[in-house]
């Protein structure tokens, strides 16, 4: 019987839907989600498997200029994306007009590889203003299919993945079947515990933040997690942890029901905070997060 695989990267700007997309074709959530800007910040790949088929997705962090090291690392991340793709995806939504890097907008246009671009959150548009917004795109980008899409509703959703496996090359399967994706237990819990921090703190906390579970041990009925979480600043650490305790106590309780969705069995979670002094500047610092590969 014949197969196909290959690889499909996703990328776009910053809060266009790109993670809800990826977990929208999975049907899992393995791309964290929040309405925060640069939540994404590694590549992250998520498998889907079919009797003749295997998709293998990337989510990349959103496209912007960046202004410190870490931005940086994200950014070689979306640079990779064009790389080694058998499909590239780049989703824009209802009223955008460019792509925040010119340098990748011309890489796009001029992409020798099947582009779709998917115009995302049409459930906030009517009639009109779609007919006029794919209009501008396919001027815009005149080598890619497009397709009016809303990933958070589910419409066309379906048919976007049709034709991914269409356009898809016939080889064997990159990875294991039963793989869902090429990340480590404890990078989704550090990402888990990152998401409920975006969510919670305001200002600069979320992004001057990065998650280190330094013990994971799985036993028959329970997972025991040790995870640090590190921030730049003392004052930093006193927002995290809050009154009492409350506010970190809060983070825990969050992660701990979602982790516990996730890997189908109980969690218990110790979470502590460290000052990590100027980390998504430190060379060194960000190579140990996975960030300078």
């Amino acid at each position: 019987m014949s197969h196909k695989a290959g690889f499909v990267n996703i990328i776009g700007n910053p809060n266009v839907g790109k993670s809800t997309l990826m977990n929208a074709f999975i049907g899992e959530k393995l791309s964290i989600i929040t309405s925060k800007a640069q939540t994404t910040r590694h590549r992250i790949l998520g498998i889907v498997n079919g009797d003749d088929f295997q998709v293998i997705l990337s989510d990349t962090p959103g496209i912007i200029k960046p202004a410190y090291e870490l931005q940086e690392s994200m950014m070689d991340f979306v640079k990779s994306a064009f790389e080694d793709a058998d499909v590239l995806i780049y989703m824009v939504e209802i009223g955008e007009k460019e792509l925040k890097d010119e340098a990748f907008f011309k890489k796009i246009t001029n992409s020798k590889i099947p582009v779709l671009l998917l115009l995302n959150k049409i459930d906030k548009s009517d009639q009109e203003q779609l007919e006029s917004q794919v209009q501008v795109w396919a001027e815009k980008v005149p080598n890619a299919e497009i397709f009016p899409i809303s990933a958070l509703e589910g419409f066309n959703v379906k048919e976007v993945f049709s034709r991914i496996i269409e356009l898809l090359p016939m080889s064997p399967a990159f990875y294991p079947k039963d793989q869902l994706t090429d990340k480590p237990e404890r990078f989704f819990v550090n990402e888990t515990i990152r998401e409920k921090i975006l969510m919670h703190y305001k200002k600069e906390i979320p992004y001057a933040v990065e998650i280190d579970t330094e013990e994971f041990f799985e036993e028959d009925t329970i997972i025991r997690m040790r995870s640090v979480i590190m921030v730049e600043r003392e004052t930093q650490k006193g927002i995290i942890i809050g009154h009492k305790g409350s506010a970190l106590k809060r983070v825990g309780i969050e992660a701990r029901k979602d982790l516990e969705k996730f890997f189908g069995k109980q969690v218990h979670l110790e979470l502590y905070v460290k000052v990590n002094k100027n980390w998504r500047s430190n060379q060194r610092q960000l190579k140990r997060f996975g960030y300078n590969n």
